[in-house]
């Protein structure tokens, strides 16, 4: 007959570890439940990481997938504080010799000393002030500050109006045109009564701002050659005066050349399809095992099995109508242990080579592979596609086992419960027969001792 558990308690048996090893044995069903819900978090996590790598890798495809940014050129200029540069796609290769004559100006016209302050002094009773063909009412007195904020509250008037003090206790009212170039200069036409408000007018015409005479700033436009062509223009920055490429006029000096050349820039394109190599080897890592992800693999779902397979066909695949077809033949191509690499060099003999036949490859318009490339990978990421949905069904199936695990806690709370009411109720009844039995013991021993 086996021993008893008496390794503790009162009356030789330890109840406490009974119910312990009773209540481990009935919570096994509910461990294997939330190591199954542990490893559908971990997946979660993981599929949250590649959903995130395929974003970047259609990003990178997409800055690729655009055939007037593969080839792409870079304007330089001889003088960067006299003239700044910068090229677009449709920029061609060329050097231009600038010499600026003069910068495109702002009209400003400023009034006499109208008043000792700017919001004290009345400077003005009634009547109208016509800036550029566009009058400005004044119904009420008004200082040189309330006149400001009348002109610059009128609709269509091409100024600001400010007030300086140009001395102590001197103050004038500035206008300044809002945009540079002889076409945005005005005329002031002063018919306020009650006023302190004038304007010089040279010619004695009645209008002001007709002679240069009359300005503090004449308004004019940029006067600029450009390969000994004389250009004009109404703002200091020409957008279409080399095609595609940008200048910025900050200098004028008739005396200097400024040289601009503009040349093809290959090593934007390199950036990119860098950035490329960079985000297909992360997701390539994290789907073909993770060891150097950070996260659990899911390198056997059959999901991510396709969306490496696909993107290694489409890499694979020709594409475009020139000299090259193959992102291998410029230099993209797969290493022996599965990675993506670029050949600097042989990216650069075919740039050298037919750069057209390279834009053609990457995103010739009837399908270039980057394009492609960015269009599969889509298939996966938009809100309908493969990867939201499987996290959704994760989302789905590891809210369902947590309201399992939930009951089942709760079912075993009330086990316990109920157990420990039980072996309670046994550990006082064996207390109750202990110290009976213990009573009886020593009856006997007296009715012993009496018949001796």
């Amino acid at each position: 007959m086996g021993s008893p558990v008496t390794l503790s308690g009162f009356n030789g048996i330890d109840f406490n570890m009974i119910l312990n090893a009773v209540m481990q044995q009935e919570r096994r069903p509910l461990q294997s439940l939330e190591q199954r819900r542990a490893a559908l978090q971990t997946a979660s996590s993981t599929y949250t990481t590649l959903a995130t790598k395929l974003g970047s890798l259609q990003s990178a495809a997409a800055a690729l997938g655009d055939t007037s940014t593969v080839v792409g050129y870079a304007a330089t200029s001889n003088n960067e504080q006299a003239v700044t540069v910068s090229a677009a796609s449709a920029a061609a290769p060329g050097r231009y010799d600038i010499v600026v004559s003069q910068l495109a100006r702002a009209q400003v016209t400023a009034s006499g000393v109208a008043a000792p302050d700017s919001n004290a002094t009345t400077v003005a009773t009634g009547g109208t002030i016509t800036i550029g063909g566009v009058a400005v009412a004044i119904a009420a007195p008004v200082t040189l500050a309330g006149l400001a904020s009348a002109i610059n509250g009128t609709d269509g008037i091409g100024v600001t109006a400010s007030v300086s003090e140009t001395a102590p206790g001197s103050f004038r009212l500035i206008l300044s045109a809002r945009n540079t170039g002889a076409a945005s200069a005005f005329t002031i036409a002063n018919s306020l009564t009650g006023s302190t408000v004038s304007f010089t007018d040279t010619n004695g015409d009645n209008i002001s701002g007709d002679s240069a005479a009359d300005n503090a700033v004449q308004a004019l436009n940029a006067a600029l050659t450009i390969n000994n062509v004389a250009v004009s223009s109404a703002t200091n920055t020409l957008t279409s005066a080399i095609e595609g490429v940008t200048l910025t006029l900050h200098e004028a000096d008739p005396a200097a050349t400024i040289v601009v050349d503009v040349d093809r820039d290959d090593g934007s394109l390199v950036t990119r399809l860098k950035a490329f190599v960079t985000a297909y080897n992360e997701l390539a890592t994290l789907t073909t095992g993770g060891a150097q992800s950070g996260t659990a693999s899911i390198g056997r779902d059959s999901m991510l099995r396709g969306v490496r397979n696909e993107l290694r066909a489409a890499l694979s695949d020709a594409y475009g109508t020139g000299t090259y077809t193959r992102l291998a033949e410029v230099g993209l191509g797969f290493t022996r242990t599965g990675q993506l690499e670029l050949n600097e060099g042989l990216l650069a003999e075919a740039m050298q080579a037919d750069s057209g036949a390279v834009a053609s490859l990457f995103a010739d318009a009837t399908g270039g592979a980057f394009a492609e490339i960015s269009s599969l990978v889509k298939n996966y990421t938009t809100a309908d596609g493969v990867v939201p949905d499987a996290r959704t069904r994760l989302a789905d199936e590891i809210s369902r086992l947590g309201t399992r695990i939930a009951d089942m806690e709760a079912r075993l709370a009330l086990r316990r419960e109920a157990l420990r009411r039980e072996f309670t109720a046994a550990d006082e009844a064996m207390s109750r027969l202990t110290s009976q039995s213990g009573a009886l013991a020593g009856f006997g021993a007296r009715l012993n001792s009496t018949r001796l």
